[in-house]
């Protein structure tokens, strides 16, 4: 796992880039077989925001570069609590890949694994509970951690789809 801070000139945040996976893959051609790179990046500013990017090149290098500019195009914001956990529950979804996604007390830390907890990690969140289910395909674990996290709901933005008042929906 490589790690990188880059710091971006438009927004003035510190995105943190982490390498989860490089892979050789090969295509083959009519001369024989092609070999390029792919690298799995999740990109995060640990305070709300993660993406999770792929890039293919011939060289390491810029399998890498690809990956990050991929990862910044699927930036998605997420509602963090006061513990540094989720609001609510919430399952995700990508390809065969099923992640299950709790919130957890103060001081439990991060309990996951595979790049769900890398995920999880460069998003900010500091207590919650993880399991990957049903498939142990690194970029489609990553890619499900973020379809759940993009889900997620505030109470108040619950309330406001409802059209009732936050404090209704403490008592239920």
């Amino acid at each position: 796992m490589k790690k990188k801070l880059v710091k971006n000139k438009e927004q003035d945040q510190n995105w943190e880039e982490k390498v989860v996976q490089v892979k050789r893959v090969t295509k083959v051609v009519k001369g024989g077989k092609k070999l390029s790179f792919r690298a799995i990046l999740i990109v995060g500013n640990e305070r709300g925001q993660i993406g999770v990017g792929i890039g293919k090149a011939s060289d390491v290098i810029g399998a890498v570069k690809k990956g990050v500019t991929d990862a910044k195009k699927h930036i998605v914001n997420i509602p963090l609590t006061k513990s540094y956990s989720i609001p609510h529950p919430i399952e995700g979804i990508s390809g065969a890949a099923k992640v299950i996604i709790k919130p957890s007390a103060i001081g439990s830390g991060v309990i996951a694994g595979g790049s769900t907890r890398i995920v999880l990690e460069l998003a900010g969140v500091k207590n919650i509970l993880a399991k990957q289910l049903r498939s142990g395909n690194t970029l489609n674990n990553a890619r499900a951690v973020l379809n759940a996290l993009s889900q997620l709901r505030t109470f108040k933005e619950a309330a406001e789809n409802r059209d009732v008042d936050v404090s209704q929906l403490y008592k239920l």
